[in-house]
């Protein structure tokens, strides 16, 4: 229902205000590649994640049980899409063409506060979501189009929760393919939100950030 509502306003806002003549982003041409790189991008952070708390506390992952393929399809593609095209889809590229860092900022701020409700929240794993919100404006940037941080975002969650067995900014998955079978400090694994929770998410997505700003500075990127 959220992406419904949100793909029908936003179809509904360009026919009305913009004439239908806006660039929202989803060329399919563009779509394999930057696709393609977000799931890469989003694989590397999080698995580089899981690997420091493995390498830094005593949790462990044991065989889970199964891909969990009715989430996937029911929760995690939907949420994906569906918060994309609200964080940077319309508004967040009205609101660039007035102000880009504003735009990024803004747009990460509400992104983060829309998870405070999430159960075992804390303000770690909030400044992580923030975190994940920039990262996620900066892969717009890369491109211009929305498909790297569909990519990315979707990823970013399938091998959160589905793949390597954590909670996804506090949702429990059904099964997973590997599951936590030891933990550890909650500061460092993140605890029951999951890893996003960890201060080991902080450093990886700091160095993710930086990396992708890099990128926004060669003149190749908005190609």
């Amino acid at each position: 229902m959220a992406l419904a509502s949100a793909c029908c306003a936003t179809v509904a806002t360009i026919a009305l205000w913009n004439h239908g003549q806006w660039n929202l982003g989803l060329a399919p041409r563009f779509a394999p590649r930057e696709l393609a790189a977000g799931v890469l991008f989003a694989v590397a952070l999080i698995g580089g994640t899981d690997l420091l708390i493995e390498a830094f506390t005593p949790l462990r992952h044991a065989r889970g049980f199964g891909f969990p393929f009715a989430d996937t399809v029911a929760v995690f593609l939907p949420a994906a899409l569906h918060e994309e095209l609200v964080f940077r889809g319309y508004p967040y590229q009205l609101l660039r063409q007035v102000h880009r860092g504003l735009a990024v900022v803004l747009a990460s701020l509400v992104f983060a506060a829309l998870h405070a409700g999430n159960d075992d929240v804390t303000a770690l794993a909030l400044i992580n979501v923030f975190l994940g919100g920039v990262i996620l404006a900066f892969a717009y940037e890369r491109y211009r189009r929305l498909w790297m941080p569909i990519g990315l975002h979707f990823a970013w969650n399938l091998m959160s929760g589905p793949v390597l067995g954590y909670d996804v900014s506090g949702f429990t998955t059904s099964r997973s393919l590997l599951v936590t079978a030891v933990r550890g400090p909650a500061l460092l694994t993140g605890g029951e939100f999951g890893i996003e929770g960890s201060i080991l998410m902080t450093a990886v997505e700091l160095v993710a950030a930086g990396l992708l700003w890099g990128g926004l500075q060669n003149p190749r990127a908005k190609m």
